[in-house]
Order: structure tokens, then C-alpha cells, then sequence
């Protein structure tokens, strides 16, 4: 049976599995703190770091990482892609190092996985990227033509949790229309139709959320970036030190909750902004199908709160009934993905570099 180790750099976590044929082997979320990353100035820093991680997960299960027939990796914002497995080649990792559509950690998984494979002489691969784009024209114009906007987000989870709860409703999730929210690190929201996800709003139009500062009003941003601001150091706020690490020191919603329960104020008004800031976002989407929606999902480790859930759920619960397919899938996905590719059911794409 194949051995799939996946990948999968999340902006509080690196998570690591290793997948025998369809199955989990073994899977563990190594958690990151504040402190831990402070000495890392970007996340390309970071790479040694958590390949070390990897590797050393690798050996506390005992898994020979020459025995490893192919990595797969979640798939950062990298290039506009189409949806599906596209095999890391040095094309797409000059692209991830030296000119990302956006900055999120989730670029490094290529590079790690990428290193891993080429000690051992296997391949690597993405599966549904961060920045695949199926987004409607229409659903991309915006008030100056050259700045369109992306499609991008947590699309390996969000289409990944609407076709687990199609199956689970007895649904065709390529016959219905669907508003899916990834509650985590980062908040996006998006729009499913007929098995497209035609438009999504990601936290940098978008929800605040643990590390995001979301959406933020122009003229401010404008003027903070020329007060002597690099670019590097306004990319950092806005992705990793925003959001709940600005309004209460932390990225942990769990924290928060316990915040709340000890009858923290100020922690509880911004937790319900956040979850107001998510209300708002589906809003906007349910205005994108003309109110048309099948049902709205809820899915993410955020989602696996109830309170959060609930206080998404009261505003939106007009708009359509409100499901949550807590925890995410990511793992099972890529792994998956990449299985079809190694039994050869599905054909890895290679990406190429726009001619200039």
C-alpha cells in the first residue's frame, strides 16, 4: 500500500500525517506559540524550523522517510491554479520564494515537502490550492481595473466539508448551492455552485480573525503604510499579528473563551465582533446567489466551538439553515488527491510560469 506523508503549515500549527492507501496511519498537530515563531522575521525563515518538526514526527512513529512513496502538501497562494493535484516542480518554488500572489505560511509547505522528496528521489505534490481560482468574471471587478479580486482561500477544507455534508444529507453537491465559512488561523468565506466555488472573500477583503486583521478602513491603512512602515513589517501585521493578537495577545480562541467565562468584557466584545464579522461576509455571499442558498457550513477548528458557532448561526440563520462540519479535512483531501495521482485515476498538473 502507498505511504503518503502529508503536509500541512498552518498559521499556529504544523500538522503531519502519515496515510497508508485511503487510510490514517498516524497524525499529529504540532502547535506553534507567539514565542516560539518571534525570532522568525518572515515565514520563509521558518522553513528548517518546521521541517525539523516533520522529521522528527516522522521518527517518533518510527517511519522510515525512505520508505515514503510520495509528500503531499496543502498548497499556499502562490499562482492562480486551476483545482486538483499539481506535482511541486522548481517552476512553482522560484514562484513561492521569489513573487507569491500573498504572503501566508502556507507557501513553505511546497518548499518542505519539495526538500523531503528529493532526498529520498520521489515527488511531491499540491492538491487544491490556496489561490485556485474559479471565481465567476463578474464576482472579480472592483472600483480600479488593476487590482481584480483573487480567487483564493481555504479552498481545500471548504469544498472539502461541502461534499462531506452533501453525503452525509444525501445531497449532490454538484447540483446545489452552498455558503461555506473555514473558521481557523484565518477566516474565509465563499460561495459553491454546482461544484464551483464562484466566489470567495478571504481575510484580506474580509472576516478579522486570530491572526488576520481582515478588511480595514482604506485611508488609515494608506496612511500607517507611509509612516516609515516596510513592507514586510505592514504584510506581518496584517497576517500574522492582527486580529486577536492585536485586541487581546492571543491567537487561541480557547483562550478567549476562558477569558469570557471569567467574565473578561473587553474579550467578549471582540470575540462577538469577529463572529459579527463573519455573519456579515456570508451576507455578502447570500447577495452574490440573490439569496438563493441550499445551506450555510460552518467548518474549521474554530467551528468546533459552540459559542462561536451560535453566534454566527443567530445572524445568519434567515439567509438558510446553518449546518457545521467541525475540524477540518485538509489531511484526507490531500492525501486522497495525491492516491488518485500515484494509482493513476487522476493526472498532476504542472505548473508554468506565466511568459512575460
Amino acid at each position: 500500500m502507498e505511504k503518503i506523508l502529508v503536509i500541512n503549515p498552518g498559521s499556529t500549527s504544523t500538522k503531519v500525517a502519515l496515510f497508508i492507501g485511503e487510510n490514517e496511519e498516524w497524525a499529529e498537530n504540532i502547535n506553534h506559540t507567539q514565542e516560539e515563531l518571534a525570532p522568525f522575521l518572515t515565514v520563509y525563515n521558518q522553513i528548517d524550523f518546521r521541517k525539523n518538526l516533520v522529521l522528527k514526527a516522522l521518527r517518533k512513529h518510527g517511519q522510515n522517510v525512505d520508505e515514503l512513496d510520495a509528500i503531499a502538501s496543502r498548497g499556499g497562494p502562490f499562482a492562480p491554479v486551476k483545482g486538483g493535484a499539481y506535482e511541486i516542480n522548481d517552476a512553482m518554488i522560484e514562484k513561492i520564494m521569489k513573487d507569491p500572489v500573498d504572503y501566508h505560511v502556507s507557501l513553505i509547505g511546497a518548499v518542505i515537502a519539495q526538500q523531503i522528496a528529493v532526498s529520498i528521489g520521489k515527488k511531491a505534490y499540491i492538491y487544491d490550492a490556496v489561490s485556485v481560482d474559479e471565481m465567476d468574471p463578474l464576482n472579480k471587478v472592483t472600483g480600479l481595473p488593476s487590482m481584480m479580486r483573487r480567487g483564493q482561500g481555504h479552498n481545500l477544507n471548504m469544498r472539502s466539508a461541502a461534499i462531506q455534508y452533501c453525503k452525509m444529507h444525501g445531497k449532490d453537491y454538484h447540483k446545489g448551492t452552498f455558503i461555506v465559512s473555514h473558521l481557523g488561523g484565518g477566516i474565509s468565506v465563499s460561495l459553491h455552485r454546482d461544484g464551483r466555488i464562484v466566489d470567495i472573500i478571504p481575510d484580506e477583503d474580509g472576516c478579522f480573525a486570530p491572526n488576520r486583521a481582515g478588511e480595514l478602513p482604506q485611508s488609515q491603512l494608506v496612511d500607517f503604510c507611509f509612516e516609515g512602515h516596510t513592507k514586510q513589517e505592514v504584510m506581518d501585521l496584517l497576517k500574522n499579528k492582527g486580529g486577536l493578537v492585536a485586541w487581546l495577545g492571543t491567537n487561541d480562541t480557547r483562550d478567549v473563551e476562558k477569558m469570557i467565562a471569567s467574565g473578561n468584557e473587553k474579550a467578549s466584545f471582540i470575540y462577538d465582533a469577529m463572529a459579527l464579522s463573519v455573519a456579515r461576509n456570508i451576507g455578502k455571499e447570500a447577495a452574490t446567489a440573490s439569496g438563493k442558498i441550499d445551506q450555510i457550513i460552518l467548518t474549521g477548528g474554530i467551528a468546533k466551538s459552540k459559542l462561536f458557532d451560535d453566534m454566527v448561526a443567530n445572524r445568519v440563520s434567515w439567509i438558510a439553515s446553518v449546518s457545521v462540519v467541525p475540524g477540518e479535512n485538509e489531511m484526507s483531501a490531500l492525501a486522497l488527491g495525491v492516491l488518485r495521482v500515484l494509482r493513476g485515476s487522476e493526472v498532476a498538473q504542472l505548473y508554468q510560469a506565466p511568459k512575460s
